[in-house]
């Protein structure tokens, strides 16, 4: 039986006018796509594939996953980078702002520490009483949606991602500037190693949760040991001197005074000095992956980010007194970090200060890893109750949720590249996100032990109520003192946030209201539908699709479009001969043919107008278009057609209307001996023994 060809190809199966699109079948295989959405998932799972493919070890099984947990030991790199790590940049914002006050910024380093210390130990012992609460994860949202309504958890969910976007980018910064403090000859470089830096955390969390722990241990604690021996050390060597020791170094000399103190200045200085409060929110929101026993490994782990961290704000706060150390203009020749001159001063530039700043370099750029390790479990919870896209629901081949890390890597680099990976024009947006997030979880806190009838929920309940009302002062100070300098930006950027999620739960919600129904399938007769065949010329991937038309309907119409902009031959003439007369002696009712001239060039809108009025003709039937589509053996090849298929495809799903059911039929070049055997009629005694025709390619028995 002969029968008719597809978009762009030849008599011999080459491509001749754009080919056709792939298809993501078998040989013999036909894909079927209608307009209830199954485009999109098909789409969405490429891209899923794409997302998965992109972590670069061997895939874990998804009952492998207890091996990926982690105790509380490996639990510090994972969650606690980030609190850790601004122990770095957070005294060193506050100095910062306070330098036209010269040396006595010193004086009020000293007072304010203290408060900063203060509301850190409030948020740790009330999320304390969070941990065991929600040992499923008590992140702000998953509280404050269970406590506060869906208005605060969409404010807290808003709050925590820019949080976690922010502390990426000044993470990063941080850790390349004091890399360039260290070396000034890289300072020009400074954005394109912000982004090889981020680069390489992307790759390293889309391996796992416990590679990443593993990787980070060793600078984690290698960071910690330095920090213990340089405050140890430089508390001795200052008690031997007699509290006035001599920098072996010679640190920055102190901006002459310029400014009479003020409350604005003090508030902005304190405002600065709470992004060492960062961090807190980590290991409430990544309680699932620690190891049994759930709940007290990550008390242990969320004690031991206090402890550390509260040991080196008290600690660097002491040192810069007692040797004199302030910060310097960031961005600025001469720049030095804080700690950099601190361990000049304390230990000279030999070999322990070399060792001590690759740690604190390896520390700030690490500690983005907090960001990673809970935005793209929140992207997945919040993708859950459908306010994000469904494929941030999906882990990726090792476990990991690929597409929050993903997205996080571009939003945070595209804050860095706006920025041009200066830590101090990031500072002014940071902390207001995480201190948001942290009044809402301890404020949803005090609802769920209002409720509770547990024998300590009074106890719980006022020391969240204690750390809701320490957050939220803290947060309303960060607010007024900063909102000149981009805090404003924030508010700004956190109601957008908000509104976005509510458009997509409202876009889902649409979608699930419309394509309700209550209906059973009925085994009432239904009409087969309309079948239309686009094609250009006649050949094997034609035929395919024709054979294919016939079995669906009894009305099948082929459409050929004369462009007039080459050669191509009417199929008229022959018609009789290849499709007609052998239809009719197959039993088929002979499929017609219809010849539409298009005098200005045009392909789709003749096509497409001819498709719609069959619709209005038939309106109680659907119409089937079988598009003919040639799939080639590698991804270059389809840079030499110009995929007609794909464009009617996408067209006919977006523009078809309600009628149209688009099919697909592949023809695979690669095994073209098989799809032209699929092809052949049956012979009498395949028909008989039900075995397939034996070909000239197999060896006959």
């Amino acid at each position: 039986m002969a029968l008719t060809c597809p978009l762009g190809t030849t008599s011999e199966g080459r491509p001749a006018n754009g080919g056709a699109l792939s298809a993501h079948t078998g040989a013999g295989i036909t894909s079927i796509s209608s307009f209830s959405g199954s485009a999109g998932d098909a789409a969405s799972g490429r891209h899923r594939d794409v997302a998965q493919r992109s972590s670069v070890r061997k895939p874990i099984a998804t009952e492998e996953g207890e091996d990926e947990q982690v105790g509380s030991l490996a639990g510090v790199p994972i969650l606690g980078l980030d609190a850790l790590a601004s122990a770095a940049y957070g005294p060193e914002a506050l100095l910062t702002v306070l330098l036209p006050l010269g040396v006595g910024a010193l004086r009020y380093m000293a007072l304010l520490t203290p408060v900063t210390v203060t509301v850190l130990l409030t948020v740790y012992l009330s999320y304390r009483q969070t941990l065991p609460a929600y040992p499923n994860g008590g992140g702000a949202y998953t509280v404050a949606k269970e406590n506060l309504g869906r208005r605060a958890s969409l404010l807290a969910a808003a709050s925590l991602a820019l949080d976690y976007i922010l502390n990426v980018a000044v993470a990063v910064a941080a850790g390349v500037g004091a890399l360039v403090s260290a070396i000034p000859a890289l300072l020009p470089y400074t954005v394109w190693l912000c982004l090889l830096v981020l680069a390489l955390l992307t790759l390293i969390n889309l391996r796992g949760v416990r590679s990443t722990g593993l990787a980070f241990i060793a600078p984690t604690y290698l960071f910690i040991g330095c920090m213990a021996v340089t405050i140890v050390y430089g508390l001795t060597r200052s008690a031997l001197e007699g509290w006035h020791p001599a920098p072996l170094a010679p640190v920055p000399p102190p901006h002459a005074a310029t400014s009479a103190v003020s409350l604005g200045l003090v508030l902005r200085a304190f405002a600065n000095g709470c992004t060492a409060l960062t961090g807190g929110e980590a290991v409430s929101n990544g309680v699932p992956i620690f190891r049994k026993p759930t709940v007290v490994n990550a008390r242990r782990t969320l004690t031991m980010i206090v402890g550390v961290l509260t040991m080196l704000l008290v600690g660097e706060a002491i040192l810069c007194n007692l040797y004199g150390v302030l910060a310097t203009e960031p961005g600025k020749e001469g720049f030095q970090s804080v700690l950099s001159s601190l361990l000049g001063a304390i230990f000279g530039r030999g070999v322990f200060y070399h060792l001590a700043m690759a740690s604190i370099v390896m520390v700030l750029m690490l500690s983005a890893n907090t960001s990673f390790a809970d935005f793209p479990r929140m992207c997945r919870i919040l993708a859950g109750d459908k306010f994000l896209p469904e494929p941030f629901v999906h882990r990726g081949r090792r476990l990991a949720f690929s597409y929050g890390v993903l997205l996080l890597s571009v939003l945070s680099g595209a804050l860095i590249v706006l920025f041009e990976g200066i830590t101090d024009a990031l500072i002014p947006l940071f902390a207001i996100g995480a201190l948001g997030a942290f009044t809402m979880s301890q404020t949803g806190m005090v609802g769920h032990w209002r409720r509770s009838e547990e024998r300590d929920a009074r106890r719980s309940l006022v020391l969240n109520a204690l750390g809701a009302f320490a957050t939220g002062a803290t947060l309303l100070i960060v607010m007024v003192a900063k909102f000149t300098e981009g805090a404003w930006v924030t508010v700004f950027v956190v109601t957008g946030i908000v509104l976005v999620l509510t458009k997509i739960r409202a876009h889902y919600d649409r979608i699930e209201e419309t394509t309700d129904t209550e209906l059973s399938l009925e085994a009432g007769p239904i009409e087969p539908p309309v079948v239309v065949v686009p094609l250009r010329r006649w050949d094997a991937i034609a035929l395919k699709a024709l054979r294919l038309a016939l079995r669906l309907g009894r009305e099948v119409t082929v459409v050929q479009v004369l462009t007039h902009d080459r050669e191509i031959e009417d199929l008229t003439e022959r018609w009789e001969s290849l499709v007609d007369r052998p239809a009719r002696k197959a039993g088929f009712t002979a499929p017609r043919l219809v010849v539409l001239r298009s005098h200005y060039r045009e392909l789709f809108g003749p096509l497409l107008t001819f498709i719609h009025e069959l619709a209005d003709a038939h309106p109680k039937r659907q119409v089937a278009v079988v598009i003919p589509e040639l799939v080639e053996p590698r991804w270059y090849h389809y840079l030499l057609h110009n995929h007609t298929p794909t464009l009617l495809r996408t067209l006919l799903i977006n523009r078809g209307g309600p009628q149209v059911v688009v099919v697909s039929t592949p023809w695979h070049l690669e095994a073209a001996g098989t799809e032209k055997v699929l092809l052949r009629p049956p012979s009498r005694r395949s028909r008989l023994t039900g075995r397939p025709p034996v070909t000239d390619e197999e060896p006959r028995t």
